[in-house]
């Protein structure tokens, strides 16, 4: 096995998550398409293949493991598919939706979707305070923005009774919540290899009186 499906490997089999050769294979395309896709597009700081898996597709992987199901979960502000497409590979009965302003990022998360096969993930280009909104049962952000505006942001797109959640670190203050939002909690994750501490703010949206 080649040094970067090992590291794959090791990281799923870390996570809990399947690592057949199939599956590893997919995160290896995944992998590759964003270090060749970064020459001419800046997607992501992280250079080559190995470091992209170790510091980005298995840190979204393990931010995907401690969230709450859904049947549908859109990723705000999504960048280069990330933390959507990994949450999809992991979930492939979840539907995902990857919000996406800039066209550039959009058309690599396109080429991702169209080559890895992922039917249950679809990228929308357009800013999310303007698109249509379709309402999720859950909605994720990474560096979107200031805790207060990303929760401001992403309250719009989540059904009564779902969930929003932002990756963040242990220590961090976490945003104040808004009248209809309940339930805060911080869910701390370890990124296989060592890596930085992280941790999943998570609240839940209030269902509708019956």
């Amino acid at each position: 096995m080649e040094p970067l499906n090992r590291l794959i490997c090791q990281g799923l089999l870390a996570l809990e998550l399947p690592a057949d050769p199939s599956s590893v294979e997919r995160w290896a395309l995944l992998a590759r398409l964003l270090e060749r896709w970064n020459r001419q597009v800046n997607l992501t700081g992280h250079r080559d293949a190995e470091q992209i898996v170790s510091r980005l597709l298995l840190e979204a992987a393990a931010f995907g493991q401690v969230l709450p199901e859904a049947d549908s979960i859109v990723d705000l502000g999504s960048g280069a598919g990330i933390p959507g497409i990994p949450i999809a590979l992991c979930r492939p009965d979840t539907r995902v939706l990857l919000i996406e302003s800039r066209q550039r990022r959009h058309h690599f998360q396109r080429a991702a979707v169209r080559e890895l096969g992922l039917k249950n993930v679809e990228p929308l280009l357009g800013r999310a305070e303007s698109l249509r909104r379709e309402l999720c049962g859950g909605v994720v952000a990474q560096a979107l923005k200031s805790p207060a505006r990303s929760v401001e942001m992403m309250r719009p797109w989540l059904r009564p009774g779902g969930w929003l959640a932002i990756a963040t670190t242990p220590t961090a203050k976490p945003p104040s919540l808004e009248a209809d939002l309940q339930n805060a909690e911080l869910r701390p994750y370890a990124v296989p290899g060592g890596g930085t501490e992280r941790a999943a703010w998570l609240a839940r949206l209030r269902s509708a009186p019956s």
